[in-house]
């Protein structure tokens, strides 16, 4: 369906927006990740997206425009606004909660110069 010549453009883009970009994201909220997961995406996202309107890299033709036409915005936006819902919902659970409970452990400070240099974690 994405690769369908018939469809619009903008139909293509809302089907990606509700189908594949969510299963791409899934759980990115607790992940930990790096600039270079980040760029990861990024490229497969717009890989996808020009395959899907029907353009090549030797078209030459900006990331932003081809956004602009199938509307979609930048996936590590979306990534962004997923983690800030999830802490909210980190946030109103209960103090006691095993979620909330991370939030209360500090690290014991170790002098420098000690040979061996733990970290000793305390509640």
């Amino acid at each position: 369906m994405l690769c369908d010549k018939r469809l619009p453009v903008r139909l293509e883009g809302e089907v990606y927006r509700m189908i594949v970009r969510p299963a791409s994201l899934y759980g990115s909220e607790c992940w930990l990740i790096k600039k270079t997961q980040v760029q990861r995406l990024i490229v497969t996202e717009m890989r996808m997206i020009r395959w899907m309107c029907g353009y090549k890299r030797m078209d030459k033709i900006r990331n932003e425009v081809i956004r602009d036409l199938v509307k979609l915005a930048p996936i590590e936006d979306k990534m962004r606004k997923n983690r800030i819902r999830w802490f909210d919902h980190v946030k109103r659970r209960s103090v006691d909660a095993p979620v909330r409970r991370c939030q209360r452990i500090n690290i014991l400070e170790v002098k420098k110069g000690e040979v061996n240099q733990r970290r000793v974690w305390t509640r």
